[in-house]
């Protein structure tokens, strides 16, 4: 079982390890200290729920079905569109405060913590890319075993999520003095603004692609 567990572990940082939306997200909050346990706990737990959801023997469904990977792709594109450009209103504002805007709203308390936790939801559970490497690629890996090596599959991928999404998240803290001047911090809603819409793009000129 250790092996399987490995396995899974392995594979679980392999595909997470990629720049992504959701990964980007993550590094932003923590670079700002905005509600970065919330954060990593809600992407943690989300990549755990999809990656048993696949283990189980969704991930063959999805992959076989052309109506949710459209679904997916259009809703995925849209919602990460929206955010870019939030990104990129931020990064273009007159009045941008940087790091002490981002201070301020942590005085809002539970306010914030929901805005940032609803966020994490999204780009979890309105991310292709996401389905794709947790419920699709890690499910139909663990599925191949049986029920026991499964588990031991199953929970090597949810640590190494766990793992990844814990250390960019606190990691990034880290690099929070090189943020305290508003032009840094534009530059990093910039640069979350072009790997959003990046994304979003790819994944609906790839489903149009598809349709024709």
């Amino acid at each position: 079982m250790l092996s399987i567990f490995l396995t899974g572990l392995f594979t679980g940082l392999g595909l997470i390890l990629a720049i992504g939306a959701q990964n980007a997200f993550v590094i932003r909050q923590g670079l700002l200290r905005q509600n970065v346990f919330v954060v990593a706990a809600v992407s943690s737990v989300c990549d755990a729920l999809l990656i048993a959801v696949g283990v189980a023997g969704l991930g063959a469904v999805i992959a076989s079905s052309t109506w949710l990977t459209r679904a997916a792709a259009w809703g995925g594109g849209a919602f990460l569109i929206w955010f870019g450009l939030r990104a990129l209103h931020n990064a273009l504002r007159r009045d941008h405060k940087g790091l002490a805007a981002a201070e301020a709203e942590m005085t809002a308390g539970g306010a914030s913590r929901k805005a940032a936790a609803t966020s994490a939801l999204g780009f979890s559970l309105l991310n292709p890319h996401v389905y794709l490497d947790t419920v699709v690629l890690m499910g139909g890996i663990g599925a191949q075993y049986a029920w026991d090596g499964r588990l031991a599959f199953l929970t090597g991928g949810a640590v190494a999520s766990f793992l990844f999404f814990f250390t960019i998240a606190y990691g990034a803290m880290l690099f929070t003095p090189l943020f305290r001047k508003p032009i840094t911090t534009r530059l990093l809603d910039g640069f979350v603004a072009v790997v959003m819409v990046t994304i979003a793009v790819l994944l609906l000129t790839g489903e149009l692609g598809g349709n024709g």
